[in-house]
């Protein structure tokens, strides 16, 4: 009986030292292909924020504008916010008004993690102009390279 089991014991085999280390190796190298991907989509959902919040920043404006008889003058943060009260929330992004005249406005909202600033900029012929700038200057988040960074 003993003899059986001194037998047994033998024959069963585990994992070699260099078959785990084989092992995680590979897993040291698919985590260090996974997580950089990661860390730039998480960039581009703090981006979307601030994009998201200077798109209903302009909606507002609009809104602002048909209730002033198409003029933007004296449109400004507060005024915008009592028409779209989710711009008044600066967790994730800052907005601001930049200029207000008579037939033309400059929105920007700022991300609070990734600093990069969107705009919507309407023009005096109605035209809507997008941009985007980052303070690294190289594409990140949702921020293009700068060379490329009209119109996002």
């Amino acid at each position: 009986m003993f003899q059986s089991l001194r037998q047994r014991s033998r024959n069963e085999g585990g994992f070699t030292l260099i078959e785990l280390l084989v092992v995680i190796l590979i897993i040291g190298i698919l985590a260090a292909i996974a997580i950089p991907a990661f860390l730039n989509q998480k960039s581009k959902a703090n981006d979307a924020a601030a994009k998201s919040q200077v798109r209903t920043g302009e909606t507002a404006a609009e809104t602002y504008s048909t209730d002033n008889n198409g003029n933007y003058e004296g449109m400004e943060e507060k005024k915008l916010g009592e028409i779209e009260p989710t711009l008044n929330d600066k967790s994730s992004a800052t907005f601001k008004v930049v200029s207000a005249k008579e037939n033309e406005y400059k929105l920007e909202s700022k991300s609070a993690t990734t600093k990069d600033v969107f705009t919507i900029e309407r023009t005096s012929t109605g035209a809507i102009v997008r941009e985007c700038t980052t303070p690294t200057k190289k594409a990140a988040g949702a921020c293009p390279k700068p060379e490329v960074a009209n119109g996002w």
